[in-house]
């Protein structure tokens, strides 16, 4: 991480920073200087154990409450709580035989979630980070919780409420995690954050599909056992609480001495006023709805229609290692590449959007090569062999389950960087997060509800490469025309109550400062 923590821009000495949860934070403690080791500049600190960067075996890593540090944190809680989810659900059906309950139970939480996920943003500007991301993570601790009930007493009831809850924790929990991954890092920098927080995430799903692996690795059983879950439910509870170690917004101060921009007093009133501001003087974000609505709607085919179809329980689970092992690299590739400086940002934007329309074609017309050798009533039968690792042709749909896993993280990356790149207000940005959350759910819900309904796998197939190459057309428009080199500060101001002093400092728009 201490690499990573490069940020753009000098800010003010002035430590007063504001906060998610509302009210003006004035620092009464003794700041103390620290100069910037390439530009020579004094940046000043507030006194305090989070201001205090600690040398650990010869490397220098920043301080508690700096943007590197606070998405370190946020990653681990996404990695034991929606990494979990995510290790789950990749065994098809939530890991139990029959995929109806699993099935209803999704249709539950997406469509809470595309609710609760569009209006998150003000909920999150008003309650804070801390609150929002503890509840969020509860939420897949009592989801987990109920496939181990059911395995027992067959209550798809419970199931499908702790859906239902779950889609309301986790619309929180994802506006929060947005808004931190997109406004805290500087403008040059957010490709990079990006990328770390979707590689300790998705190192979630690949740990969480160990579990079932080496549990399920000489079964060919159809569900997983009592201790799967189990063991899930100890690290979703884990990511819960370490949402509480997280600082509050107005603590955070970056390596130039810049603060994040935000609303000093936020009200229920003014976020909500917010919400519809955003709608108004941001319009064309309408036009990033497909994209936002294609992006989880592959997940029901791959996991329930490919992995829980076509093979037995330990095959699923090493698929399931696979895929979230190839977004990792999915995400450290494109991550990166974005943040390529040589390259102004409006082209980068531009190349990023015909390589993922590349991708689309290429991988997804794999797919379809793949697709055309069963349907629903050959997989349904009572005799059907499911394929095991050790079958003949196995290679080929590993390695195309994999790509899968690698085009996700690829569109997710790309995805956040576009929103990251239409601002750096923080606010503004929770409010993004909300929209592509909620519109995001409400194309899973969808589709889980059109699964769920039997319909042919071609079907499902065809409405998943359809709509990804469809929403890039549609989203064009706005990446090749409204993300720029660099957004001014003053316009980031607009949707805030603070002042330029106090979030900007000396040189923010020429030098580079390193967090140590």
């Amino acid at each position: 991480m201490a690499d990573t923590s490069v940020e753009k821009g000098v800010a003010s000495a002035q430590p007063i920073v504001t906060s998610l949860s509302g009210g003006t934070h004035c620092s009464k403690l003794k700041a103390s200087g620290h100069r910037d080791v390439e530009t020579g500049a004094d940046v000043s600190r507030p006194a305090g154990w989070m201001y205090k960067s600690v040398q650990l075996a010869g490397l220098r890593l920043p301080w508690y409450a700096s943007p590197s540090t606070q998405l370190l944190l946020v990653a681990l809680v996404c990695f034991l709580c929606p990494g979990m989810f995510n290790a789950v659900n990749g065994l098809g059906g939530g890991g139990q035989f029959d995929p109806v309950v699993a099935n209803n139970s999704n249709v539950a939480l997406y469509s809470t979630f595309s609710v609760v996920g569009f209006f998150a943003g003000t909920i999150v500007n008003r309650m804070g980070i801390k609150l929002t991301l503890s509840f969020g993570g509860f939420g897949y601790f009592l989801y987990i919780a109920s496939y181990l009930s059911y395995n027992h007493n067959a209550n798809a009831g419970f199931v499908i409420f702790a859906g239902a809850l779950l889609g309301l924790c986790a619309g929180l929990l994802w506006a929060a995690q947005g808004a931190i991954m997109m406004s805290f890092p500087p403008e040059g920098f957010k490709g990079r954050y990006i990328s770390v927080f979707w590689m300790i995430f998705n190192l979630g799903g690949v740990v969480g599909s160990l579990v079932p692996l080496g549990q399920n690795i000489n079964s060919s059983a159809g569900s997983v056992n009592d201790g799967t879950y189990i063991g899930f439910m100890v690290l979703t509870f884990l990511g819960a609480a370490l949402a509480w170690c997280l600082v509050d917004a107005r603590y955070i101060q970056r390596a130039d001495g810049s603060h994040v921009i935000l609303m000093k007093h936020p009200t229920w009133q003014s976020e909500i006023l917010g919400l519809w501001e955003v709608l108004v003087t941001d319009s064309y974000i309408v036009l990033l709805f497909p994209l936002f609505f294609a992006s989880n709607w592959f997940y029901t085919y791959q996991f329930n229609d490919v992995n829980l179809a076509r093979f037995n329980i330990r095959t699923r689970a090493l698929n399931n290692t696979l895929y979230w092992t190839s977004q990792i690299f999915g995400a450290l590739l494109f991550g990166y590449a974005l943040d390529f400086a040589a390259m102004r940002r409006s082209v980068r934007a531009r190349v990023a959007l015909a390589i993922l329309f590349v991708l689309t074609m290429v991988i997804w017309g794999g797919g379809y090569a793949f697709q055309r050798n069963y349907d629903r009533d050959e997989t349904s039968a009572v005799d059907y062999v499911k394929m095991d690792w050790t079958t003949s042709g196995y290679v080929g749909p590993m390695f195309l389950y994999m790509f899968y896993g690698f085009f996700d993280a690829a569109w997710q990356t790309c995805v956040y960087w576009y929103m990251g790149s239409l601002s750096n207000n923080s606010r503004k940005l929770a409010n993004f997060a909300g929209f592509y959350k909620g519109i995001q759910s409400a194309g899973a819900a969808i589709m889980y509800r059109i699964d769920a309904l039997e319909a042919p796998y071609i079907n499902e197939f065809a409405s998943c490469w359809a709509l990804l190459a469809g929403s890039l057309l549609i989203a064009a428009p706005v990446i090749l025309l409204k993300i720029k080199d660099t957004v001014p500060i003053e316009e980031d101001l607009r949707f805030s109550d603070e002042t330029i002093e106090e979030v900007k400092g000396v040189g923010m728009d020429t030098e580079l400062v390193r967090e140590d």
